[in-house]
């Protein structure tokens, strides 16, 4: 199964965000839940970069991905940024609600 941690500040901003595991629903390179997963966070990282200019700290190995919201950007740089990942969040939701057996979902707040 993948999961998905999500971690918030208490205002709702999306601080982090990790993926690990496999999704197990086809043998590998056939998996088309991992694919999606991974082409959806990994989209979001480099759409980021590209799109704001801000580099999310990330670190990825086979079966791993962790990734942080760029701090200290200005506030259009920042408001851009979250959109991505908020839009990056509303797809993985689209992913496990079609295969919620192999990605499960989990939001931190932190305090």
């Amino acid at each position: 199964m993948i999961t998905v941690k999500i971690e918030r500040a208490s205002s709702g901003r999306l601080l982090r965000f990790s993926v690990s595991g496999h999704a197990g629903f086809d043998d590998p390179g056939k998996d088309i839940v991992c694919a999606g997963v991974s082409a959806v966070t990994v989209g979001a990282v480099n759409a980021v970069e590209k799109l704001t200019g801000l580099v999310p700290k990330a670190k990825m190995r086979k079966g791993w991905l962790h990734a942080e919201a760029p701090a200290g950007a200005d506030p259009e740089s920042d408001r851009k940024a979250q959109l991505l990942l908020e839009g990056m969040v509303a797809q993985l939701e689209t992913i496990a609600d079609e295969y919620g057996t192999y990605v499960q979902i989990k939001e931190v707040i932190q305090p």
